[in-house]
């Protein structure tokens, strides 16, 4: 019976030692989850206006952190738009700034990129990339060769599963599912998707919470073609996609239980954005709330997108701020908050911003800038905190109206972009084309931008 005690004692002290062990290691160093949706709009949440979905975990998730109203994607399409979230540079920079990559293509993101999960891994971080990839298809270009030493997702689109290319006579194959760098199937049951990934994003923290880790949580959902499992189909009372909607507010539900269950929620960041605008040219689509524009477009439904960031204890609960950031921000940010140093002569295009995640409220506002590129790769929009001026525009504007007209708007009294002040304005109007024609050639020639 003595020897018994010795041993409860001995196994609680050891148990003990290892939590201790466990919370030094992560010390400094929170996981980050960054839950990424596909093609969904600025209002395709209720806590951002939307009236038809309920989103109760997204909005929870607000109400838990700080909710930016003026936050951006560095690009309007996919590709490029995912490649500036984990380089913190602008596509244009990685030569991915036009369009996006198709199953048949041979190019993809230079594995010789330093890559957020990289700089995350040196601070002793498990990294993960679960869902939609999308930049290169080529076994050198996968995720488990980018930084992630693990990958369980599909290399591209859900609208290119089986698709037929006229244009240059090919077929895509079914939708191929990786495990890190083997094929597991070819096709998948789209209407699993969101299930899927949200099972294997739960699993695998729950096997990883011994250590920070940093997991990039990349839906599908809500791209062409729409899809939602049974559980969720037709409960929106909207659409097929606001099923899609509600159903990727279970996903993050999800997360956070598990983040709960493992006791490890306080010690989690947890971004919640979207890749661009949404479409909604199809019946009963996205909603881009008060913006102009769509996925593709460089108008602001194109670019602004949901911007929800998540700290308990460290990011005030309650918050709203109409300070403009962007993903390009985000590599930055989390590099210092994880007690990183980006490498000496790494370009970023983006900022740390973790003063004002952590001080909303006071924090002292840095100079923002944005340049917008389009679908094709051309520049064709800059702003400011204050001002945005449009010099041309491929996509989002209709030919029969003539040629596009340089434009100039007050973003913070007008975020329709509704009344062009170009002509009213023409030092304004001058400076701001002056400078953004100069930002895009220090891009051109690598350097960079201050």
């Amino acid at each position: 019976m003595h020897l018994l005690k010795h041993i409860f004692l001995f196994g609680i002290a050891l148990s003990a030692s290892l939590a201790v062990s466990a919370e030094s290691q992560h010390k400094g160093k929170p996981n980050i989850i960054i839950f990424f949706t596909d093609d969904q709009g600025y209002g395709d949440l209720s806590c951002y206006g939307n009236p038809y979905f309920k989103t109760p975990h997204i909005d929870q998730l607000a109400n838990d952190g700080l909710k930016l109203t003026r936050f951006y994607m560095a690009a309007p399409v996919c590709t490029p738009s995912r490649a500036s979230l984990l380089s913190g540079k602008y596509a244009k920079r990685l030569n991915l700034h036009e369009a996006v990559i198709y199953p048949y293509s041979k190019h993809g993101l230079n594995p010789d990129e330093i890559l957020l999960p990289e700089l995350l891994k040196k601070r002793g971080y498990a990294t993960a990339c679960i869902g939609k990839w999308h930049l290169g298809n080529q076994l050198r270009f996968l995720p488990i060769n980018q930084g992630f030493d693990y990958f369980y997702g599909v290399p591209y689109s859900n609208d290119m599963d089986g698709h037929y290319y006229q244009n240059i006579d090919f077929r895509s194959p079914p939708l191929p599912v990786y495990k890190n760098e083997t094929v597991l199937r070819y096709g998948v049951d789209q209407d699993s998707l969101t299930q899927l990934w949200t099972t294997a994003a739960v699993d695998y923290i729950k096997a990883n919470d011994d250590q920070p880790f940093f997991l990039y949580l990349a839906h599908n959902m809500p791209h062409l073609p729409w899809h939602a499992s049974k559980k969720f189909r037709g409960k929106s009372g909207y659409s097929l996609y606001g099923d899609a909607i509600q159903e990727l507010d279970w996903s993050l539900g999800e997360i956070r239980k598990a983040l709960q269950q493992k006791g490890i929620d306080e010690n989690t960041i947890i971004i919640f954005t979207s890749d661009n605008g949404p479409v909604t040219n199809k019946s009963k689509g996205g909603y881009a709330g008060p913006l102009r524009g769509a996925k593709a477009t460089t108008w602001e439904g194109g670019l602004r997108v949901p911007g929800i960031f998540c700290w308990p204890g460290k990011i005030p609960s309650g918050s709203i701020s109409d300070a403009p950031a962007s993903s390009l921000d985000i590599l930055p940010t989390l590099v210092k908050i994880a007690g990183g140093r980006l490498p000496k002569k790494f370009i970023t295009d983006g900022r740390d911003i973790s003063q004002l995640l952590l001080l909303p409220a006071s924090a002292t506002r840095q100079p923002f800038e944005l340049l917008y590129y389009g679908r094709n790769g051309d520049l064709e929009a800059y702003s400011d905190e204050t001002w945005k001026i449009h010099t041309a525009k491929k996509i989002g504007w209709n030919p029969k109206d003539g040629l596009f007209p340089i434009s100039l708007y007050h973003l913070k009294n007008d975020v329709g972009e509704s009344n062009n002040v170009a002509a009213s304005q023409g030092q304004k109007t001058r400076e701001m084309t002056q400078r953004m024609a100069w930002m895009d050639q220090q891009i051109v020639n690598n350097k960079t931008i201050k």
